[in-house]
C-alpha cells in the first residue's frame, strides 16, 4: 500500500497535486475527546504507556478530520525515562527531571540497548495503529533529537535560552558530548524497534536547534542527525525519515543533503519563498504555517494556507504548521485549514 499512500509519495520525492497533510501534536488539549481519554489515564505520563489509550488519541484526529498521516502519540522524554532518569510532569508546568550534570550522574544511565523493555507499552501502540489505520493514512514514528533531549536532561525542566545545555557544553565538553553520544544511540535504537512494528517513516524533533550556532549546531544538530538517519537507513532501507531542526534559518540549507533526511520540516520564522528556493530544491519540505492561525482562524488563515500551498507546488511538500498546534487552537479552524488544502 506504500505507494498509494500521499504522505510517503511525497516523501519520495514526488510533486502531488494536493499536499499530504498532518499536524504536529494534532493528537492533543485543543480535542474535547483528547481531554477525556487524558483524564481517563490520570496523568500524561499514564497516557503515553497505556498502549490502549494511546492508540485511542493517536486515532482520535484521524477520525475527526482524515488527516494523511498519523503521528505515535508519545513524548520525546520517554527515552530519558528509559535510560533511567527520573521524569514527572507538574500541571501547567511541563516536564521535570533528575539531571545530569556530573560523570556521576551519567554512569546510573542505562545503556543504549537497554531501554527496549521499559519502553515496550510504546511499540505495542504501534503495532496497534499499523492494523488500525486506514489503509490511506500513512504511520509515523518520532523521537526527539539528541541535543533537545539533552537540554531538558542537564536542566532538569525545559528551559528559554537552554542555558545549562550550553553552559556544560563550554565547562565539561566531554561528559557533554557523552550524552550527546548516548541519546543518539539510543535513538537509533528506539527508531529501529518503532519501524520494526510498523512505523511507515519516522520524524527527528530538534525543538531546540536553533539555540545552536555555527560550529556547534554542526557538532550537536546535524552531526547526530546524519548518524541516527544513516543507521536507520542502513537497518531499514526505504524507510523515510522527516528531520525537524527548528528555527535553523540558513543551517535548513543543504540539511537534507548533509543528514540524508527525506524531507526538512520548516518552522514559520523562514518565509515559503525562501525555503522554496533554498530548501525545497534538495527535496520534499513540510511546513509551514504559524500555528497561531489555529487559535485565530477566518481570512487570514486561508489565505496564508493558500500563499503556502501555491509556493511549494512545483515541488514535493507536506503541509504542515511550523510547530505544534496550541491547547488554546479551535479544532473548527483546523477543519477550515484542510479543506482550504484540499479544495485548492
Amino acid at each position: 500500500m506504500a505507494e498509494t499512500k500521499p504522505l510517503l509519495r511525497a516523501l519520495s520525492g514526488e510533486t502531488l497535486p494536493t499536499p499530504p497533510i498532518w499536524m504536529m501534536r494534532q493528537a492533543g488539549r485543543y480535542l474535547p475527546e483528547y481531554r477525556a481519554t487524558r483524564a481517563e489515564a490520570g496523568d500524561f505520563l499514564s497516557l503515553c504507556y497505556n498502549s490502549d489509550l494511546a492508540t485511542e488519541v493517536t486515532l482520535q484526529p484521524i477520525r475527526r478530520y482524515g488527516f494523511d498521516a498519523a503521528i505515535l502519540f508519545a513524548d520525546i522524554l520517554l527515552i530519558p525515562d528509559a535510560l533511567g532518569a527520573d521524569l514527572w510532569f507538574v500541571t501547567g508546568e511541563g516536564p521535570r527531571l533528575s539531571t545530569i550534570t556530573t560523570e556521576e550522574d551519567f554512569a546510573k544511565l542505562k545503556g543504549a540497548d537497554d531501554i527496549h523493555d521499559h519502553l515496550a507499552p510504546i511499540y505495542q501502540t504501534v503495532s496497534n495503529l499499523a492494523s488500525a489505520l486506514p489503509e490511506e493514512v500513512a504511520l509515523i514514528g518520532f523521537a526527539g533529537a539528541p541535543w533537545t533531549v539533552a537540554t531538558y536532561m542537564i536542566a532538569g525542566r525545559g528551559t528559554k535560552d537552554q542555558g545549562p545545555a550550553h553552559a556544560l557544553m563550554q565547562e565539561n565538553t566531554p561528559l557533554f558530548e557523552a550524552l550527546i553520544d548516548r541519546l543518539t544511540d539510543s535513538t537509533i535504537e528506539y527508531l529501529s524497534a518503532q519501524i520494526r512494528v510498523g512505523a511507515e517513516c519516522v520524524k527527528l524533533f530538534d525543538s531546540w536547534a536553533g539555540s545552536l550556532k555555527g560550529e556547534a549546531f554542526d557538532k550537536y544538530a546535524l552531526a547526530p542527525a546524519k548518524k541516527i538517519i544513516s543507521e536507520i537507513k542502513d537497518r531499514h532501507p526505504g524507510v523515510p525519515v522527516i528531520a525537524f531542526p527548528r528555527e535553523a534559518g540558513d543551517k535548513y540549507i543543504g540539511f537534507a543533503k548533509e543528514t540524508g533526511a527525506n524531507c526538512v520540516a520548516l518552522d514559520n520564522s523562514v518565509s515559503p519563498e525562501w525555503a522554496a528556493e533554498n530548501v525545497q530544491v534538495d527535496g520534499c519540505v513540510q511546513g509551514n504555517l504559524a500555528s497561531s492561525h489555529m487559535v485565530t482562524g477566518g481570512q487570514a488563515l486561508v489565505d496564508e494556507t493558500r500563499h503556502i500551498v501555491q509556493t511549494f507546488k512545483n515541488g514535493p511538500h507536506i503541509f504542515n504548521l511550523g510547530h505544534g498546534i496550541t491547547p488554546d487552537a479551535n479544532p473548527d479552524n483546523v477543519q477550515l485549514m484542510i479543506d482550504t488544502v484540499r479544495e485548492g
